[in-house]
C-alpha cells in the first residue's frame, strides 16, 4: 500500500527498510545504516563505525534499556526470558518519544532505502527481531 505524503504526492513503494547484523557487508542499494544498539562498537575508532560497515548513524534511542538486556541475561537466555524481553522492550517502544521514531522509520520506509542493526549473531534472539515486527505494525515496508 502507498504511504501518502505531505501533499497528497504517492512515493515509490519499492523502497524499504533491511534489518541487518552490523559489522555484515552492505548490501547494494541498502541505503543509511543505522545503529539500534546501546554502545558503540568495542576497539572501534568513531571514524571507522560506517567504513568497517557498523552504522552511518547510532540511534541507541532504540534499543532494549540495559535493565531489559541484563534480566535477559540473567535468567540464562530462556524462551520465558526471551518472552519477557519482548513484552518489556515492546513496552519501552511504546513511550512518546519512542513512539514518534517508530512512525518517522515507517514513513521513511515508503520514500528511501535505510538498514537497522545490531551486533548480535541470532537474530531470532536479538532485539532487531522485535524491532522490525513493531516497525511493520506503524506500516513499515522492510525488505
Amino acid at each position: 500500500m502507498p504511504f501518502p505524503c505531505d501533499g497528497g504526492i504517492v512515493v515509490d513503494e519499492q523502497m524499504a527498510i533491511r534489518v541487518v547484523r552490523l559489522g555484515s557487508e552492505r548490501v547494494r542499494g541498502e541505503g543509511l545504516r543505522i545503529g539500534t544498539v546501546r554502545r558503540p562498537p568495542r576497539g572501534v575508532a568513531k571514524s571507522d563505525h560506517a567504513s568497517r560497515d557498523f552504522y552511518d548513524v547510532w540511534l541507541p534511542d532504540l534499543a532494549p534499556s540495559a535493565e531489559v538486556i541484563a534480566g535477559y541475561k540473567s535468567a540464562r537466555e530462556t524462551t520465558a526470558a526471551w518472552r519477557r524481553l519482548e513484552r518489556l522492550y515492546r513496552a519501552e517502544m511504546k513511550r512518546p518519544e519512542r513512539e514518534r521514531l517508530l512512525k518517522l522509520l515507517a514513513a521513511l520506509s515508503h520514500t528511501t532505502n535505510f538498514a537497522l542493526g545490531c551486533y548480535c549473531a541470532d537474530e531470532r534472539r536479538c532485539h532487531r527481531s522485535i524491532l522490525a515486527s513493531i516497525l511493520l505494525e506503524h506500516g513499515a515496508q522492510l525488505v
